[in-house]
C-alpha cells in the first residue's frame, strides 16, 4: 500500500505550514473552554461523510443537548451519516426499576435523527459489567436470581427495547465488554458469567435478532488489539456462530492514546475478522493527549500528582496537534486497507469539549478528537481528510 500521510514524512514534533488554517467564512465569539459557541457558523471545509464517499459509515457519538445548539447540530449533519446515542439507550436508563420503561430521552434521539436522515446506533442492550446492570436484574426479593428468571428478565429487557425501535436503528451494539482483561481469563467475572457463563452473550445476540431481524448485530469491546484479548475475542466469536446465534460484526472501542496507538495490533484484529468473515466497527475512537496509562501503574501511586496535571487548560501546542494529526492519518490510512471489513467508524463525541477524556480517570482538559472547543477543525481534521481523499495502492 502506497497510502503514508504527508505528515508522516516529518517528526511528530515538527509544525507543518498550511495545516492549521481557519475553515470558517463568519467569526464567532470564542467560547469559554469546554464550551462550544452558540451562534451558528457558515462553514467551507470539507466533509467527512463526502470524503470517505461510502466506503463505510462516517459517526458520531452524541447526547440529546445537540438538538438545541444549532452550531453542534450543524458540525453533526455536515460530517457524520451515523450517530450513536452517548447514554440514553443503556439498561440503567432504560429500566432502571423492573418493569418501569423510560423511553423519553431514546425516543427524543431517535426522532431527532430520522428528521434529519442519519442512521442510528443502539447502544448498549447489555453492558456487562456489574454497576452497569440493574441491581435489581439478580435478585429474587430478599434471594439470589436463578438463572432462568435472569434469562427471562432479559429477553424482556432486549425484546421491549430493540422492539421499540424495530425497523429504525440500522444497528445495535447488543453486549458489551464481556471479556475479561487478564490473558488468563476468557470472561470477565461478573454475576452475568457466574450465572449463565457464555450463554448470556449467546441469548442476547438471539433476542436481539428476534426483536429486530435487518438491525446488524455487534459485540462491542475494548483492547481487543493486543494479542491476548484478541485470541479470546476470536474464540468469543468462533463460539458464538458455532451454536447458532447472529453476531454480524464486532466494535473496536477505540480510545487511543497519543503516541501509544497499537497499529500492528489494530492491523492484526481486522486481518483476524476478516478470516472469520465478521464486520469491523472502529466503535468509540478518540485520542487522548494527556495520555493516563501512568494513572494505572506502580498500585496508582501516581494518582495523586497526576490529579493536579492539567498540561493544556486553553490551547492545546501546535507540535502536540501535528503529531496527533500524522497519528489520525496513519490510523485512517489502515483503514482503508481494510476497508472490504470496516462497516463504520465513530467519533465518541463531537468536540473536544464534550469528551468524556475531560473527565476520565481524573479532570483535566483534553483535545482528542476532529474538531476543538469552538467548533474548529483542527489539523487533525485535515489529515484524515486528506488521507480520505487519497487512492489506495
Amino acid at each position: 500500500m502506497k497510502r503514508v500521510h504527508s505528515l508522516m514524512r516529518v517528526t511528530f514534533f515538527l509544525a507543518l505550514p498550511g495545516m492549521m488554517h481557519s475553515h470558517l467564512m463568519a467569526e464567532e465569539t470564542p467560547a469559554s473552554p469546554g464550551v462550544a459557541p452558540q451562534t451558528e457558523i457558515v462553514r467551507t471545509e470539507k466533509s467527512l461523510k463526502e470524503a470517505v464517499a461510502k466506503r463505510f459509515k462516517m459517526g458520531v457519538s452524541v447526547n440529546n443537548g445537540v438538538m438545541t445548539h444549532p452550531a453542534e447540530a450543524a458540525v453533526l449533519l455536515r460530517h457524520f451519516d451515523t450517530v450513536t446515542p452517548e447514554n440514553c439507550m443503556k439498561m440503567n436508563v432504560t429500566q432502571p426499576t423492573e418493569g418501569v420503561f423510560r423511553f423519553e430521552e431514546a425516543d427524543a434521539f431517535v426522532s431527532y435523527a430520522q428528521k434529519n436522515n442519519l442512521e442510528i446506533v443502539g447502544h448498549t442492550l447489555l453492558w456487562a459489567r456489574p454497576e452497569n446492570t440493574p441491581e435489581w436484574f439478580f435478585k429474587d426479593g430478599d434471594a439470589p436470581a436463578s438463572a432462568e428468571l435472569v434469562l427471562k428478565r432479559l429477553e424482556t429487557h432486549i425484546s421491549t427495547v430493540a422492539g421499540r425501535y424495530k425497523g429504525k436503528l440500522a444497528m445495535w451494539d447488543v453486549v458489551n465488554e464481556a471479556l475479561a482483561d487478564s490473558d488468563e481469563e476468557y470472561l470477565r467475572d461478573t454475576e452475568w458469567t457466574r450465572l449463565l457463563g457464555e450463554e448470556y452473550i449467546i441469548k442476547s445476540f438471539e433476542y436481539a435478532r428476534k426483536a429486530d431481524p435487518d438491525a446488524l448485530l455487534i459485540y462491542n469491546d475494548y483492547r481487543c488489539d493486543r494479542p491476548g484479548k484478541l485470541k479470546k475475542l476470536i474464540r468469543l466469536v468462533q463460539s458464538i456462530r458455532a451454536k447458532g446465534a447472529p453476531i454480524d460484526a464486532i466494535g473496536l472501542q477505540a480510545h487511543y492514546e497519543y503516541g501509544m496507538i497499537p497499529f500492528e495490533g489494530i492491523e492484526a484484529t481486522l486481518q483476524a475478522m476478516r478470516e472469520l468473515k465478521v464486520k469491523v466497527v472502529f466503535s468509540e475512537l478518540d485520542m487522548d493527549v494527556v495520555t493516563r496509562q501512568r494513572w494505572y501503574e506502580d498500585d496508582g501511586k501516581h494518582q495523586e500528582e497526576l490529579s493536579k496535571f492539567d498540561p493544556y487548560p486553553s490551547e492545546c501546542p501546535p507540535e502536540v496537534l501535528e503529531s496527533q494529526a500524522a497519528q489520525y492519518a496513519r490510523l485512517f490510512a489502515l483503514i482503508l486497507k481494510y476497508e472490504d471489513v470496516v462497516e463504520r467508524v465513530t467519533f465518541w463525541n463531537l468536540h473536544d469539549g464534550q469528551s468524556w477524556l475531560n473527565d476520565w480517570p481524573w479532570k483535566r482538559h483534553n483535545h482528542p478528537l476532529l474538531f476543538d472547543r469552538n467548533l474548529r477543525p483542527k489539523p487533525a481534521f485535515d489529515a484524515v481528510i486528506e488521507t480520505l481523499e487519497t487512492p489506495v495502492q
